[in-house]
């Protein structure tokens, strides 16, 4: 199940600060500015309202990291998870299976990023677009998804991580907020 949170300006991180976990509320306070407090908040209360809706859990969630970074709560090593944030939204996914999600800003791109990130497919298909900063953020997002779902991470293999990629992957624009997302279960 998706959960998504694109009222970032109108998020009460002090009322929210008590709700979080000890480990989450510190590592919130440890963000510099305020958009990182708020948006680090915003996810870890996505995930509990996820986990009091799909599964009746109703204690604070703490965490455990795997190999890569790729956190997985404590005692419920069943239920999968992730986050993502940009400067528009906040977006967690939560299932019985793994899962991926990645949430970007529409913006402008740097061809040397594109390059860099994208093989020759995906070039053509960025530049031959109607919006290439909206075509290279939607397959951007479709990556990122898939490397979080994973667990692996970014890789030196950015490139080819749709190639033989067959599962599939779900990606949402939201053109009046300007941001994407994708979802790979």
């Amino acid at each position: 199940m998706i959960y998504l949170n694109d009222n970032i300006a109108g998020f009460d991180l002090e009322a929210a600060l008590p709700l979080l976990s000890q480990q989450r509320r510190e590592q919130t306070l440890r963000f510099k500015f305020l958009q990182g407090r708020k948006t680090c908040a915003m996810a870890y209360l996505l995930l509990c309202q996820g986990l009091r809706e799909e599964y009746g859990i109703t204690e604070r969630p703490v965490f455990e990291y795997g190999e890569h970074g790729k956190p997985a709560i404590v005692g419920f090593p069943h239920i999968h998870f992730n986050i993502s944030h940009c400067r528009e939204a906040v977006i967690c996914a939560v299932s019985d299976r793994p899962v991926g999600v990645d949430i970007e800003s529409v913006r402008e791109y740097k061809d040397s990023l594109v390059n860099y990130t994208m093989n020759e497919r995906e070039v053509a298909q960025i530049v031959q677009a109607r919006r290439p900063e909206l075509e290279f953020i939607r397959l951007w997002t479709m990556k990122e998804a898939v490397l979080k779902w994973s667990g692996t991470g970014i890789n030196d293999n950015i490139k080819d991580v749709l190639t033989d990629f067959s599962r599939p992957i779900e990606t949402i624009v939201n053109s009046e907020r300007d941001y994407v997302y994708s979802v790979v279960y």
